[in-house]
This record gives C-alpha cells, sequence and structure tokens, in this order.
C-alpha cells in the first residue's frame, strides 16, 4: 500500500493496530483521511467491527475496504481482483500523477512519550535519503538480509524495514508479536544479517538463556534506536550473543539523524549516540541558541535531508529556525570527535534546589545494579526543593529493592548524594510506546502524587507497586508484550516477503 500510495502521489498513513476507538477517532478526523484499509481480524480482535460502528458516528469518514472481507468492503475484490489496466488508462494516469518528490508522502503520527501525538509530514525525498544514507554509512548491500520486530507504523520498521529492504533489493523477515526466541529463530531461519529495534528488544535477546550465539550467527548488525541506552545493555549483548551493536538517535521528525559506525573504538558504541550521518547536522547549543564547546550539555538541534517538514495543522509546534536547524527537545552533550550522548528529554530535567541532576547518567549506573531490569526516573514535586528524584524499578525476577539498597548501591558507585533518588516505586512494567519508549510523562503523573513524600513508602513498609496493564492498548508493557519462553516451535515457519523492484 506503502509503494501503491507513492506511485499515485496519495499520501500514506500507517496506524499502529493497537489502537481503538479514540486514536483512530481522532487521527482519521485530523487527517481528514478517505480511505482506510484494515485486516478483518488481527491477534483476534474484530478490526473491521469496530471501523464500522465507528464510521457510522462520522459525518464524512473515509471508505473502508477490509483485507479479507466481502462485498463492497473487500481489499481484495477493489483493488486486486479487477483489471484495472483495461478498465482504465493507468499508463495515462500513472504520467498525470507522478508525484514531486518533495511533495507531502506520509503522515506519521509521534509515539506519544511526552503527550498527546503530532502528525508529522514526510515527503518521498526525506525517507528515502535517510534509508539510502544509512545503509552507506553502515555498509549494507543487496546480499545483506533484513529482520524487523518493529512496528511498521513507526518510523524504525518503516524506513530501515520496509524502504530499505526495497532499496537493497533484499528480503525482509516480519515479526508481529514480540517474543526474543522467536526472534533468534526467525533470523537464524532466514539468515538475517540486520535489525533495528529500541532498547527492550536487544535487552530481551540479551538477557534470554534460550537466545543462543549459534541461533545469532548470522545476524552482523544490531542497530539499537530510541537512545538514551544503557552502555549496560550494549556490553551484554555484544559479549554474549557475538554481533555488533550499533548506538543510533533520531526522531519520527528526521529518521536515524547519528549512529556510531562498524569499528567504532568501545568507548563510542557503549557511551554515544553516533555521530550525525552525511546530509545531516547536529549541534548542541546553550540557552543563548550559541553552540558550546565539547563535553558541555545543552539543547541538541539538527537540520539536513531527512528534516520533516511541518506538522500538519499546527505549525505552531514546528520549532525549526531560518536556517534550518529544528529544536529537537532533547539534551545531549558533544565530544571532540562529533559523537553525541543523549543525556534526556527538556521535559525530563530535574532541578533540586537549583542543582540539575543528571537523569540518564543516574540511570545508566541504577542499570548497574544486579537486581534492577529497568529504571526510569522522573521528578516529583517538593515545597522546599521544588524538584525531588523518583525512581521507578522493574526488579529481576527473585530480587528485592528497596530504598535503602538503591542508596547504598550509588554511594559504592561514586555517585553525589544529591543525584541519589530520594523515592523509589516498584512496577511489574514500564508504560511504552508501541515502538517500545518508556512514556515518562505517564511516570511523572504518578509521580506527582508523590509531593513531600521523598523517602516515604506506602502502608506495609514497602514502596507501591504500580502497574500499567489496565492503562490501554497503547501502553506497551514490558511483562504483558515482551515474556519469553512462551512459543512453541515444534512446527515454527518463519514469515518473509520478498521486495522485487
Amino acid at each position: 500500500l506503502a509503494a501503491a500510495c507513492a506511485r499515485i502521489g496519495a499520501v500514506s498513513n500507517p496506524l499502529m493496530p493497537i489502537f481503538r476507538q479514540r486514536e483512530l477517532r481522532l487521527m482519521l478526523r485530523f487527517a481528514e483521511s478517505k480511505v482506510v484499509v484494515v485486516p478483518r481480524t488481527f491477534r483476534d480482535f474484530d478490526h473491521a467491527g469496530m471501523l464500522r460502528g465507528l464510521l457510522a458516528e462520522m459525518e464524512a469518514g473515509p471508505r473502508l475496504f477490509v483485507v479479507g472481507g466481502e462485498g463492497e468492503e473487500s481489499f481484495e475484490g477493489f483493488f486486486l481482483d479487477r483489471t484495472w489496466e483495461e478498465e482504465q488508462d493507468a499508463a495515462g494516469i500513472f504520467a498525470e500523477r507522478r508525484p514531486d518528490a518533495d511533495a507531502l508522502a506520509q503522515l506519521m503520527f509521534t509515539s506519544g512519550t511526552s503527550g498527546e501525538p503530532k502528525a508529522v509530514m514526510h515527503t518521498s525525498n526525506t525517507i528515502v535519503s535517510s534509508a539510502r544514507e544509512y545503509a552507506r554509512w553502515i555498509g549494507l548491500t543487496g546480499e545483506d538480509r533484513v529482520f524487523m520486530a518493529s512496528p511498521l507504523a513507526h518510523q524504525t520498521g518503516f524506513i530501515y524495514g520496509v524502504v530499505l529492504s526495497w532499496l537493497l533489493k533484499t528480503r525482509l523477515a516480519l515479526q508481529d508479536i514480540w517474543s526474543a526466541p522467536t526472534a533468534a529463530h526467525t533470523i537464524a531461519a532466514e539468515g538475517a544479517t540486520f535489525t533495528m529495534a529500541s532498547t527492550p528488544f536487544l535487552s530481551d535477546l540479551a538477557n534470554n538463556e534460550a537466545v543462543t550465539p549459534e541461533l545469532m550467527r548470522t545476524l552482523r548488525i544490531f542497530v539499537c534506536a530510541g537512545a538514551p541506552i544503557p552502555p549496560e545493555i550494549v556490553r551484554r549483548a555484544t559479549g554474549r550473543l557475538g554481533f555488533s551493536v550499533l548506538s543510533c538517535w533520531g526522531m519520527t521528525e528526521n529518521g536515524g539523524v547519528t549512529i556510531t559506525r562498524p569499528g567504532d573504538p568501545p568507548e563510542k558504541v557503549f557511551e554515544t549516540d553516533g555521530k550525525a550521518i552525511d546530509g545531516m547536522e547536529v549541534r548542541v547549543v546553550g540557552a543563548d541558541g550559541r553552540p558550546l564547546p565539547p563535553g558541555e550539555t545543552g539543547d541538541l538541534m539538527v537540520r539536513g535531508m531527512a528534516n520533516f517538514v511541518g506538522y500538519l495543522k499546527r505549525p505552531e509546534l514546528n520549532d525549526t529556525d531560518a536556517q534550518g536547524w529544528f529544536r529537537t527537545g532533547d539534551l545531549a552533550r558533544m565530544d571532540a570527535d562529533g559523537y553525541i550522548r543523549i543525556t534526556g528529554r527538556s521535559k525530563d530535567v530535574i532541578i533540586r534546589g537549583g542543582e540539575n541532576i543528571p537523569v540518564v547518567e543516574i540511570e545508566n549506573v541504577l542499570y548497574r545494579h544486579p537486581g534492577v531490569m529497568e529504571a526510569a526516573i522522573v521528578a516529583m514535586p517538593d515545597p522546599r526543593l521544588v524538584e525531588r528524584a523518583c525512581a521507578f524499578v522493574v526488579p529481576r525476577p527473585g530480587h528485592a529493592i528497596d530504598l535503602d539498597g538503591i542508596r547504598d548501591f550509588l554511594k559504592a558507585e561514586g555517585v553525589a548524594r544529591n543525584y541519589w533518588p530520594e523515592r523509589i516505586e516498584i512496577v511489574e512494567a514500564m508504560p511504552r510506546t508501541a515502538s517500545g519508549k518508556i512514556q515518562k510523562f505517564r511516570l511523572r503523573e504518578i509521580a506527582s502524587d508523590f509531593a513531600g513524600e521523598a523517602g516515604a513508602c506506602r502502608p506495609g513498609g514497602r514502596p507501591a507497586r504500580a502497574s500499567f496493564e489496565d492503562q490501554g492498548e497503547k501502553t506497551m508493557s514490558t511483562k504483558a508484550r515482551f515474556r519469553p519462553g512462551r512459543v512453541d516451535f515444534s512446527d515454527f515457519r518463519p514469515q518473509h516477503f520478498k521486495w522485487e523492484l
């Protein structure tokens, strides 16, 4: 569908199958969609029935086509079974509607790590240039095979799965429901050499004993997106499974912007998020907008070939200056070689009594704790210091975590006392976007109830155990969606798709 839309100049808008009436109503109306295509059922959910009910409420909604449907709704009957080439002057239509490569080609809603998603506008040029330069930068060719478990309705899956495989004219193996053992067997069966995904995917592969070096033998490169990436996870994956991990950073607004390269020294891979690919520029600026010297933290700005062309109907949110520099909302520092390290979102900054807490650095230290599976630190309000640090922690099975133990660990690691979390919340899973990023705004909402309660525990003497299992389909629960070891491989048959251009 994406290729067909690009061919005739239509705008495609990939949407996540986890979306339900609320999200689809907002997005279809906002985008003024003319056609919506859904599977009849997917993961035991009746998407067609949901859309019928939703469209009945909309006065001028899009036309519905159902893959596997019947009658006028049938996608196959309307688009595939009819001989359009005989009924219409197809060549004339293609010639008339041949799109400009700089015309709007895609709407992609942001993943919602900071609140309400925005509709990001991309052209064919911004999309293709990013995939092409990434392939060149890390040395991918038509001999490589791509494995993709990231959603195709996010830029990781769309650009570095679908579009990249088109450009390389190679095979793309997809996995729709995440399981680390399933991924390992698919990679082995397909001979996959390249994949790209966010940190939880890499962590699950590294931590699952069913994922063996032999199964991962063909995989050369795992590009880990969704920065900041805890260095400990990168070390564990490379040391145990043998493939190269390249750290990268990017956004829905500009695809992958920075990446480490094969052959970079370990300190670059473990401690940075790479340097800008050719065709993209990055800089770190202070409050006055001027570039900062190496090593200083400031606002990260980006410009170049892959930058988006705006937010649909919300131009006031497009923070791009007259020189084309886009203010990303991320905080970063740059070293003398041009490699950046994401230190957090500007909204994630915690200012305790006038002192900035380096959130990402403290999170990375917590990841080294033997009992910590995941950690995220957010601000909680305080009447005296304005803000204090609250750490949300997913413990490893069989480990007990408490505030005193975390403080003792941070002390042993040499972390300044002012940077220690002053409250610990034990959670079963982090709230996540569908692409795997932690939704810190949800954690901040919870922490906002803890004003003045630093060091306090809930009744019973233990920190509260929060759960995000019931917060709707938009929340990706690590416990629910990343549970390893639940697949029977006795009749395993991987799906694969081969794109011919």
